[in-house]
């Protein structure tokens, strides 16, 4: 019984839990340790990700004869041009329609009341069960709003908390940069035989996945952005700009994203003109529906291949546990954790069908 599978991984998880449970209990030792991961994990996180965003420009330099030197000197004076052109031609917009949206911000409140209030005088009039259902709807998205207030509230306290330690995301960046290939080599050397090239192949695997996800979750995020900014200002609608810059973000989370994305155009859009809501439903429609038969297919590919139940459930499950950081990074850690555990079984698999091969021969 002990060579099963289940009777292992039943083991393994109990192992883990009690790990776990004992961690917890002589945490306050470790407390020195988690201070320091948690005031470099920010800016190692930024550093990655603008590594994998750059990386693809290093290896086309490289490609044609660039030293590792220049490739990396090209890279940092583009991001500061391409950061200055996109300050100095977005920065007047954005300040003129925050400025707008802060003094219209009275308004705006007053005529949401009065919709609301509106909305809740016409709920008398329907049938009971159905109101049963909308005060159970309200009641959820009143949840959903809380939490996502909290992790808004926690990711801008970090943010601004991580504001002094961004001087070390150049550092991690252009360490990245200038060593990447040796990261790999680091962990499996370790190892020898059958065991070090398995490592060896793990790592390759978790560095194409993390590298598909990021650079394909940006271009998605970029391209969504501008499809919405063009739909939005075609309509008329205010605060074109300001909306987009915020799809751009909120599309970086995957599925559930987009949709939280068209909340605040779909309420500036009713109060506004409530047929205006039609023309921002079709702009979303047409967006999301480009994107899902178009963009992401080309993009992503089957880089990932994680169900939609599987993302909604990771983003949920993250967001309970480490809030609105936890659901930028749920999937890509799932992501990485499922490519593990595939070699993992792909691994013994091989091992199995080798033994058979002998006892067999």
């Amino acid at each position: 019984m002990t060579k099963k599978l289940w009777f292992q991984v039943g083991v393994g998880i109990l192992l883990a839990i009690l790990i776990i449970k004992y961690f917890m209990e002589i945490s306050f030792i470790f407390a020195p340790v988690i201070i320091i991961i948690k005031a470099i994990i920010l800016p190692l996180l930024l550093g990655g990700v603008l590594y994998y965003m750059t990386e693809p420009i290093q290896r086309f330099l490289e490609d044609r004869n660039i030293p590792r030197w220049g490739s990396i000197l090209f890279i940092l004076v583009g991001l500061v041009v391409v950061l200055g052109i996109f300050i100095s031609i977005i920065g007047p917009q954005v300040t003129k329609q925050v400025n707008n949206l802060v003094d219209n911000a009275p308004t705006l409140a007053r005529d949401f009341d009065v919709i609301k209030d509106k909305l809740l005088r016409q709920k008398e009039d329907l049938p009971e069960n159905l109101q049963k259902s909308i005060d159970s709807a309200a009641d959820s998205l009143q949840t959903i709003a809380v939490n996502f207030s909290k992790w808004i509230v926690q990711f801008l306290q970090s943010f601004f908390q991580a504001i002094f330690l961004l001087v070390l995301v150049p550092f991690f960046f252009i360490f990245m940069l200038k060593d990447h290939e040796k990261f790999a080599p680091l962990i499996y050397n370790f190892f020898s035989g059958e065991r070090r090239d398995w490592v060896k192949k793990t790592l390759s695997d978790i560095d194409n996945v993390l590298r598909s996800y990021i650079q394909g979750q940006f271009l998605i995020s970029a391209i969504l952005a501008a499809l919405i900014f063009i739909g939005y200002l075609i309509l008329g609608l205010q605060y074109a700009l300001l909306l987009a810059i915020f799809a751009l973000f909120m599309n970086l989370v995957p599925f559930i994203g987009p949709w939280i994305a068209v909340a605040p155009a779909l309420i500036i859009a009713y109060m506004d003109s409530p047929k205006l809501v039609i023309g921002v439903a079709i702009v979303t429609l047409v967006a999301q529906q480009i994107d899902s038969n178009l963009i992401t297919p080309n993009v992503m590919g089957k880089s990932l291949d994680i169900h939609p139940l599987t993302v909604i459930t990771i983003i949920l499950a993250a967001g309970n546990i480490a809030g609105f950081v936890g659901i930028i990074v749920g999937v890509p850690v799932y992501a990485v954790g499922k490519v593990i555990v595939r070699n993992i079984y792909e691994q013994r698999r091989k091992i199995k069908h080798a033994a058979t091969k002998n006892v067999s021969g």
